[in-house]
């Protein structure tokens, strides 16, 4: 049987060598990290070194980052003080779903319209902005630094989600001018249900999960150990050349789906984005359509965002850049990671080559 081609990356990456092997090693550890005995002294050394393996990976201090089960988890903790809250229209919706957040307009290409922020500052009593670095399903980058500058003038403070941008794009909370950060480890190549919130004033941070006095009382129950490990491990794991590497691949793909497909498109093109995702349309065939007959193919993609596969809804994101509805419905998105090969893109474009050659039939 031939093999599978994996190209759902920004859902979840296959887990790398690295964070299994890490993984392995932390679940022989018996003791509980907030234990004071020798075996939970070693479980909380792996914590710990953990902890400073993703602060220097994006540049914050080690005592701001808090573990947590996920992206989902961080955003909802970094938002959950309270206050009106301004976030791009764009947004995951683990940010748009928080109470008193008010999305603002972006333009065709899915960057927040500064303009309308500056706006809003001036209007409203804003507690904070909430926009994330690369979108997960157009990979479009955001003028985070901008956002930042603009909310800080107003006295408000701004979170990043940064899932889709860390260990593809240079990430560096201090640069930027976050707040806060949001980071996710199986995006990457770690565990699922590892995640962590990186705080630039981890003082003034209002918990969202209350109870013991984990994670310096920033977020009460016991570490998930082996998780972080592997989050960590996935991390160190990452090559200075693989996002080089990510978007050769990628712009190989898009050319060559373009030339395939004289009518295809690909969603953000001349926006800068981020080097592993592709949003790409083959007018006139759902996506729906496209991702089951490519998965019997033997290739998996996505129609959009994994949280929002199951929903019969059209993407928010496309909606909110102004993608005509026809469009949208049959735009699919095909993202890269670590284990991606040249081969792996023969085999989508081979595949995808032969749904528009039966859109071409059908059509007839």
């Amino acid at each position: 049987m031939t093999a599978r081609v994996y190209l759902d990356h920004a859902a979840s990456s296959p887990l790398r060598p690295a964070a299994r092997a890490a993984i392995g090693r932390a679940l022989d550890l018996a003791g509980n990290a907030s234990s004071v005995h020798a075996e939970g002294r070693a479980a909380r050394a792996v914590v710990e070194a953990a902890r400073r393996t993703l602060a220097a990976a994006i540049g914050g201090a080690t005592g701001g980052i808090v573990f947590t089960s996920g992206a989902t988890e961080a955003n909802a903790a970094a938002l959950g003080a309270g206050g009106r809250m301004l976030a791009a229209a764009v947004e995951h919706p683990s940010v748009l779903a928080q109470p008193g957040v008010e999305p603002l307009a972006v333009d065709s290409a899915g960057r927040l319209d500064l303009q309308a922020l500056a706006t809003a500052l001036e209007e409203r009593d804003v507690a904070c902005v909430a926009l994330m670095l690369a979108n997960n399903e157009t990979g479009v980058l955001q003028p985070v630094a901008e956002a930042a500058a603009l909310a800080h003038r107003a006295g408000a403070r701004l979170h990043v989600d940064a899932v889709q941008a860390f260990g593809r794009v240079p990430l560096d909370v201090a640069a930027l001018g976050a707040d806060s950060a949001a980071l996710s480890a199986h995006k990457l190549g770690g565990p699922k249900g590892a995640g962590a919130l990186w705080l630039r004033d981890p003082d003034a941070f209002h918990p969202l999960l209350r109870g013991g006095g984990q994670e310096h009382r920033r977020r009460a129950g016991t570490e998930n150990v082996a998780g972080i490990a592997g989050f960590a491990a996935a991390a160190g794991a990452i090559e200075p050349e693989e996002a080089d590497r990510l978007a050769a691949l990628c712009r190989t793909l898009e050319a060559e789906a373009c030339r395939l497909v004289e009518d295809a498109v690909v969603i953000g093109a001349d926006a800068p984005r981020a080097p592993h995702i592709t949003a790409l349309a083959l007018p006139g065939m759902a996506a729906a359509t496209q991702v089951m007959a490519l998965d019997l193919a033997g290739v998996a993609v996505s129609a959009g965002a994994a949280c929002s596969s199951g929903k019969v809804a059209r993407s928010h994101v496309l909606a909110a850049m102004g993608v005509a509805p026809a469009l949208a419905d049959s735009t699919i998105r095909v993202s890269l990671g670590w284990s991606t090969t040249s081969a792996d893109i023969d085999r989508f474009l081979d595949a995808w080559g032969d749904l528009a050659r039966r859109r071409r039939k059908d059509a007839l």
